[in-house]
């Protein structure tokens, strides 16, 4: 089922993690964060808009770090019921993509929690001081390849708070397929 998130409350803080990454190593908001800002997004192995955009996502990651923006991906949805989106698996598709950005496990899902995720994808565009600046969505295709010339939002909305530390007031939430939330 297609979700979207809410639209960005602006200068919300966001709660530092200690989560594991496929790689081997666990990684803090702090370590994450670069200079200009820090890019947070929960995706996972299966979405359907998460693998249609994967080549936008690793584009816009890498030209967002060259820029000073620290990136990384959370996978959040419960494996037990989506075996696809196992650590496992989330290992396979980094290493598959040569995802230049932790990607993260939070398999208690208290980080999707605590930040409000909703759908994979979504998007926490950080300004320097770790206040949310950008919720919105990576492009306008969603689940279709992107029309050449395709304004990036995501990668627009995070080239202006490098430079400005402020995110536009116009913002597109993001659509996906909903966080998969274990059971009570």
């Amino acid at each position: 089922m297609a979700v979207s998130p809410p639209v960005c409350d602006f200068g919300w803080k966001a709660p530092d993690f200690n989560l594991a990454a496929t790689d081997g190593r666990s990684y803090t908001l702090n370590d994450i964060k670069g200079p200009k800002g820090a890019l947070v997004m929960f995706i996972c192995n299966h979405c359907p808009y998460v693998l249609s955009a994967l080549d936008r996502i690793l584009r816009d990651a890498r030209d967002l770090q060259a820029m000073g923006v620290g990136v990384a991906a959370i996978c959040a949805n419960d494996a037990r019921a989506y075996p696809a989106d196992s650590f496992d698996k989330m290992v396979e598709l980094a290493r598959k993509h040569d995802f230049p950005f932790p990607y993260l496990h939070d398999d208690t899902q208290s980080v999707a929690r605590e930040w409000g995720a909703e759908c994979t994808p979504d998007f926490f565009g950080l300004n320097a001081d770790g206040e949310l600046q950008y919720r919105g969505r990576l492009d306008s295709a969603a689940r279709t390849p992107a029309p050449e010339g395709a304004r990036r939002d995501l990668f627009d909305a995070m080239t202006q708070i490098a430079q400005t530390g402020s995110g536009p007031r116009d913002q597109v939430a993001s659509m996906g397929c909903s966080i998969k939330w274990k059971s009570a």
